[in-house]
Formats: structure tokens, C-alpha cells, sequence
């Protein structure tokens, strides 16, 4: 037998696994890793999250992929060159806080790398007729894998794709395992670039569903980046709680065809930037907004596509529901206070309550997936496996 597959055999099954969880999402801010302890798989995974940080990426970094983020036509040469450079970056920062925390690299079963979405194509937005749903992330797993001395699980998208679906949300898979209850109606909430959500009912298993439902960070961030200098988001909601909300924009948002199309969906900035900003204005016959009054509507529509969203999938205003918010949307007191505003029935919870930090939440759900790949038994297994040798 291959000694490489030995290794791996040899990890399937052992009682507990060390997995690295990297999530770079579509802020394109920093990586999150989160370092887990998974014994068992399926519904009868224990997890325990030991360490997690978000290493923030450099100005020179975030400019580089900025280049070819989201973006129709592009260099091919900087798209090959940051496919290996993304992988070396995250290796380095592997190690640096592995180095930090006191933990060997050999001490690490896996790394669950989400790698850097570039460009995200699902067919409801490309309407090429002979083409079908399409993401794309970079960060080579064997380049990750060589430099960290670590087996890496990546590339984990593509394989939704091949089922049939869009490549987008995953957490269905994660949410399921970790945090369906018996007793709660459960929404697990996730703000970061984009807004998604896992509809968990209690009790029940026909009923799941999750999916995007529009725009989170995304749309506030890029205005806010545009219009103020040296600011990249909009910190604690500060300035939206100046403004006021321009109601003809709202209503020129929502009008898009994206909000009334059925769940599951997916989306990103790719539709979500500046020009749909522009577009929505001239819909609206809006000539000047103030910079307050715009963040104040960006920062509305956040929470409102979010209860949409939720009540469209529930059918049911008055049924008792408990929202567990994560992503960088929940430091926004702006949209939590509109949100808890719209849905007046439901009770808000961090989701550190159940036992995983809001911050950490999506790199722990790929630490999940690399888990099933390799331990469990999963409908639908995701994930490319790069060996360090």
C-alpha cells in the first residue's frame, strides 16, 4: 500500500482527529483558523474547538487579489501566480500560529482549506444556456501541503457542483451535524459578505434547508471603501445610525429578480458591487444620497432580505425561532438591532452558546467536511486530498 494512503487509513480511524479549519470568504479580510478535535462523524460528531484566530491579510495582499476578485476579465498570469501565492501565504500563517499556540505540525491530522473564491457562477447569473452551475476557488491544497507537512483536504465546492448543485451554501452539511436540536426551531445565521442561512426545525430532517438570500457585508463595505478614506467597513453600524433609510432604494434593490427567485440559491459580489448600487439608483430616480443615508439603506436592506429570507422558508411569523448569528455582520449593531426589530417573535443568540465562537464558525464547518471526507459516511463527499510528500 501507498505509505501515503497507510497514513491516511491510519487517521480515518482513530478515534479522534486534530483538523485545521481556513476560511477565506468574500471580504477578503484575513484567514480564520480554527484548530478542532473531531471524534466520531455524522450526527454522532463531538467536536471542541481548542484554538481559532483570524490572521489579518496585508494591504499588498488584499490589493493582489482584488485584482482578479469578482471580476469578468482578468490577467490569466495573476490568476495562476496568486493560485500558488494564496497557498504559500496560508502555509505561512498555518505555521505561525500553530508556532504561537505551541503545537507541532506533526500533532495535526489535516488541514480543511476553503482556499479564496475568485468568482462565483451559478447558472441563474451567467444564463449561458450550454454551461451549467461554476465556482471558482485558488490556493493550491499540495502546494499548502508541502509547505505545512500537513495532508490538506481543499477544493471542496466543486464536488456540490458535480452533484447538481451550485457550489454554494455549505454549511448545510456542518449545521446538521453540529446543531440540530430536538427541542429548537434553529436558524443558523452566518453575515459575511453575503447573507445565508440553515433552516433547522426541530425535530425533523425533511424540512432543512439553507441558502443565500442576499447581501451582508458586501455591498456596505465596498460603498464605504469608495466614498471614505482609510475605511474599509462600516465599524459597529456608526455611521448608518446617522443616516436615514431612502425608501425608492430599498424598493429599487428588492425589485431585482434575485429576491423573489425560490430557495436554495446562491450569489456574490459578482452581482453584489458598486454598479448595482449605481443601477438601483438610477431605478429609483435618485440623482445624490447622502454617504449616511446610503449605508443607513445598504445596512436596512442587509436585514431586511434576511427576514425575507427566513419567513418565506418558516411560513410561519408567530413560530417560535432561535437565531444564531455569526459572521462580521453580528458586530454590526446597526443590522442586529434592525433584525431583532423585524423579527420581534424570535430570540437572538450568539452563537458561541453552542459551543463554537461566531468568528470561527465557517472554518470549523470545512474542519467538518474534511472530517466526513475521511471518517465518516457521507451522501456526498467533498474534497480533494494533497499529500505533503
Amino acid at each position: 500500500m501507498n505509505p501515503n494512503i497507510e497514513v491516511l487509513y491510519r487517521i480515518a480511524g482513530n478515534h479522534e482527529r486534530t483538523i485545521i479549519g481556513l476560511m477565506s470568504g468574500t471580504s477578503v479580510d484575513g484567514l480564520d483558523i480554527a484548530i478542532c478535535k473531531i471524534a466520531g462523524s455524522g450526527k454522532d460528531t463531538k467536536i471542541n474547538v481548542t484554538h481559532h484566530t483570524t490572521i489579518p491579510y496585508d494591504s499588498a495582499f488584499k490589493a493582489a487579489i482584488a485584482q482578479i476578485f469578482s471580476i469578468k476579465s482578468v490577467n490569466l498570469e495573476q490568476v495562476t501566480l496568486l493560485h500558488a501565492h494564496i497557498a504559500r501565504v496560508h502555509a505561512s500563517m498555518v505555521l505561525s500560529a500553530l508556532t504561537n499556540w505551541n503545537i507541532q505540525p506533526a500533532n495535526v491530522d489535516l488541514i480543511a482549506s476553503h482556499g479564496q473564491t475568485i468568482y462565483h457562477a451559478p447558472a441563474s447569473m451567467h444564463t449561458q444556456s450550454i454551461y451549467g452551475n461554476a465556482t471558482l476557488q485558488i490556493g493550491d491544497g499540495d502546494i499548502l501541503s508541502t509547505a505545512t507537512g500537513i495532508i490538506t483536504i481543499s477544493d471542496f465546492r466543486q464536488k456540490h457542483i458535480a452533484a447538481g448543485g451550485e457550489g454554494a451554501p455549505l454549511a448545510l452539511f456542518g449545521d446538521t451535524i453540529l446543531f440540530a436540536s430536538e427541542i429548537e426551531n434553529r436558524v443558523l445565521l452566518n453575515m459575511g459578505g453575503i447573507a445565508n442561512f440553515t433552516y433547522l426545525p426541530a425535530g425533523q430532517t425533511t424540512h432543512i434547508i439553507s441558502t443565500d438570500v442576499g447581501p451582508a457585508n458586501t455591498l456596505i463595505d465596498s460603498y464605504v471603501k469608495a466614498n471614505y478614506n482609510g475605511l474599509s467597513f462600516d465599524a459597529n453600524g456608526e455611521i448608518a445610525s446617522t443616516g436615514s433609510i431612502n425608501e425608492a432604494f430599498v424598493n429599487a434593490v428588492l425589485a431585482h429578480p434575485f429576491f423573489n427567485a425560490a430557495f436554495p440559491k446562491t450569489i456574490g459580489p459578482e452581482l453584489f458591487n458598486l454598479a448595482f448600487i449605481e443601477a438601483a439608483c438610477k431605478s429609483a430616480g435618485i440623482a445624490t444620497m447622502t454617504h449616511p443615508d446610503m449605508i443607513a439603506s445598504l445596512s436596512y436592506i442587509t436585514a431586511r432580505v434576511i427576514t425575507d429570507g427566513i419567513y418565506k422558508v418558516v411560513g410561519d411569523a408567530n413560530l417560535e425561532l432561535v437565531i444564531y448569528a455569526s459572521g462580521g455582520g453580528i458586530h454590526n449593531a446597526y443590522i442586529m438591532q434592525q433584525l431583532q426589530t423585524m423579527c420581534p417573535n424570535a430570540s437572538f443568540k450568539n452563537l458561541e452558546t453552542l459551543g463554537v465562537h461566531p468568528d470561527a464558525k465557517e472554518a470549523v464547518l470545512f474542519a467538518i467536511l474534511a472530517n466526513e471526507a475521511v471518517a465518516g459516511s457521507p451522501s456526498l463527499s467533498m474534497g480533494k486530498i494533497s499529500f505533503p510528500q
